[in-house]
């Protein structure tokens, strides 16, 4: 696949049909499916071969025995007829560890955990979460299956589903480990071979489908991608980011993977849900607002858009379904000259804690410290990537190394490399600190680690640049920080101040913590030449409680290390922007978005509406000469001046997203 070909409005329709309802596909009508498709402006669907419960919904002859029992016509194969003459594209759904036949009919496939005991739904609870392992002879089984797939359907991609890796104790993968001098009964040795065990069935599965098809799209879904699936990404076409706003992921995990993803070299897709919960929530339906925030910030993040929905065993598609993509995807389609072959524009680089956890994370999980990272940049209007430590730093100015980077020889290299070269360093906390935590191993630092901060909490006094926007007194640090000298020409930006004491049954004070003693104890912040340390655990902490002075404090590190960023937006913090480049077009996008999502309920937020911002000044630092500036798609051409690199306007409404262009050639 080229990665031009990725469509930018795709529907991932789920059909996971118990064998005990009847009439499967009794109401599919191949032109009134593909007339509902075409008029909600979809262009890419993926439709389902094998689902969770173990069956099949074409008629294959090879695998009769798994055609669900009570499907009538030849679903499948009529989807894809009727949606490829409409110039629908149609990737093919094959579920891959959930198959609750494959598991019943052999449970020696099955995950084992440490115990030996099977992972995943009891056997008298509902579900079908018993995943299969893939070190298995389940493996050639699920090849055959795959190869009559390929054999008897058009097949435009193929998208494997629930394949993430789980430490398995099964008899295949203990032998693996013994053969290999590894130990089944450490965890560690367990779990480096589950991520061997997905990126060996990655690859394998991927040179096994292109001896007869070299062209197809070739996806694995694992929930999430984070920095597990670079030893495998040659086995993609491209990435799809399952991230709805319920369901586990929430609507922080999309900004942040994205933003690792879009690293990799390969176009991106962001899936989010029609369902106002997640999957499998029948006819709910999302707020509009809602679906035009996650489809909109998919684009703005450059990835193309999927959403998610599930078929009615009866083969019908809900109309109002239908209506409600269609009016979103309609405004997509009419954004789609200003968003096709853009790059995102960046100029800082975020490190992911993710890479350096001991265990694998869960199937949704990203660490507060990048959660906090993320959400302090968003609101500060910055432009920025999330690495991990085999990124391509060049043309970052700014690298930021959140909480807890630990730094390896190689990495630390790299780093001072950087330095070298001109590039800035924010670092917090234990940050810097070398793989055995014992000092910091970076010189420019102009720091020496001493070992953890004596009090819990503390308190620091913003001073200087360092402090601008705060008050000159004590800010609490709710987290434990680290003690540190400052050395060399490192210089002290603010101190910490003691507390009268920590908070124990001998000595306590008030409802929650001792107030300040008045006496400085040692560093809080240390700047050396372009790199800035900070003791605290700040982002972790704005992830946890999002005090202000955390993000101030963060903020201003940011400004004296980059003093001319490339967005200024003077808005409020619930703006996001994002800055992409079309190289063909010559021009520049500023993307702009205002929706807030709300927590009206306990389980997750929601929006319900945009919310519209009026006269916004605007100031965009481009390396181009810039003619035009125009909002888009409406053609609306804004005056703008000049100064240096920079690029002065204001947007006069903003309702709920706005496109705005800055064009290096005339109308």
């Amino acid at each position: 696949m080229r990665q031009s070909d990725l469509r930018l409005r795709q529907v991932h329709l789920d059909f996971h049909t118990h064998q005990s309802i009847t009439g499967i596909g009794k109401d599919f009508k191949p032109e009134e499916f593909a007339d509902t498709l075409e008029k909600a402006r979809v262009n890419s669907i993926n439709l389902f071969a094998r689902c969770h419960h173990g069956y099949v919904y074409y008629r294959s002859k090879a695998f009769a025995h798994i055609v669900h029992p009570h499907l009538e016509g030849d679903l499948l194969r009529e989807q894809i007829k009727a949606l490829h003459a409409r110039g629908i594209r149609t990737p093919i759904y094959i579920t891959v560890k959930w198959d609750q036949l494959t598991a019943d009919a052999h449970p020696e496939w099955r995950i084992l955990d440490e115990n030996g005991v099977p992972r995943g739904t009891p056997l008298n609870a509902a579900g079908f979460y018993r995943p299969l392992c893939l070190n298995s002879p389940y493996v050639p089984w699920l090849k055959s299956f795959v190869q009559d797939v390929l054999d008897n359907l058009p097949v435009d991609g193929l998208w494997f589903d629930i394949v993430f890796p789980d430490a398995c104790s099964c008899r295949f993968c203990r032998r693996e480990m013994i053969e290999r001098g590894m130990d089944p009964a450490n965890a560690a040795d367990r779990d480096r071979l589950a991520l061997e065990v997905i990126d060996r069935f990655r690859l394998d599965m991927t040179c096994f489908v292109r001896k007869t098809n070299q062209d197809c799209q070739i996806i694995y879904n694992a929930g999430h991608v984070g920095p597990a699936i670079r030893s495998s990404v040659a086995a993609f076409t491209h990435l799809e980011l399952e991230s709805l706003p319920g369901g586990g992921w929430g609507y922080l995990h999309f900004p942040v993977t994205a933003r690792y993803a879009r690293t990799l070299g390969l176009d991106i897709l962001g899936m989010t849900g029609k369902f106002h919960t997640s999957w499998g929530d029948f006819h709910s339906f999302k707020n509009q607002a809602a679906l035009e925030y996650e489809c909109f910030t998919s684009v703005a993040q450059t990835a193309a858009c999927s959403v998610g929905d599930q078929l009615h065993p009866d083969g019908k598609l809900c109309p109002h379904t239908y209506r409600l993509i269609g009016s979103v995807y309609r405004q997509i389609e009419a954004r789609e000259p200003w968003l096709t072959g853009a790059k995102a524009a960046t100029e800082i680089g975020v490190f992911t804690p993710e890479e350096f956890e001991t265990h694998m994370s869960g199937h949704t999980g990203i660490s507060r410290a990048v959660q906090g990272a993320t959400r302090i940049l968003q609101e500060g209007q910055h432009q920025f990537d999330i690495l991990d430590s085999r990124a391509n730093l060049n043309g970052y100015k700014l690298l930021i190394l959140p909480d807890c980077i630990p730094l390896a020889p190689r990495l630390a290299r790299r780093l001072e490399a950087f330095v070298s070269k001109g590039g800035a360093l924010l670092l917090t906390f234990c940050s810097g600190l070398d793989p055995e935590g014992r000092d910091f191993a970076l010189p420019q630092m102009g720091v020496r680690f001493l070992g953890e901060a004596r009090f819990e909490p503390d308190f620091v006094i913003p001073e200087g640049a360092l402090g601008a926007g705060l008050p000159d007194t004590e800010h609490v640090m709710y987290r434990r920080g680290a003690h540190v000298k400052a050395v060399g020409r490192g210089k002290v930006l603010a101190q910490v101040v003691a507390p009268f004491f920590n908070r124990t049954w001998r000595h306590f004070c008030s409802h929650q913590h001792a107030p300040s003693s008045r006496k400085p104890v040692y560093p809080a912040a240390v700047r050396n030449g372009r790199v800035i340390y900070l003791t605290h655990p700040v982002f972790e902490g704005y992830a946890l409680h999002s005090p202000l002075w955390y993000k101030r404090l963060v903020l201003n590190a940011i400004d004296m290390l980059l003093p001319e960023p490339m967005v200024r937006i003077h808005g409020p913090s619930t703006l996001t922007s994002s800055v992409t480049y079309q190289r063909k077009e010559r021009r520049h996008l500023l993307h702009l978005l205002h929706y807030i999502p709300l927590r009206r309920g306990e389980a997750f937020e929601v929006i319900e509406e945009a919310t519209p911002l009026v006269d916004l000044p605007v100031s965009v630092k481009v390396a181009q000469p810039v003619k035009r500036v125009v909002c888009q798609p409406e053609g609306t051409e804004l005056e703008f001046s000049s100064s240096g690199d920079r690029i002065e306007f204001r947007v006069p409404a903003l309702k709920g997203y706005q496109i705005v262009a800055l064009e290096n050639r005339s109308a």
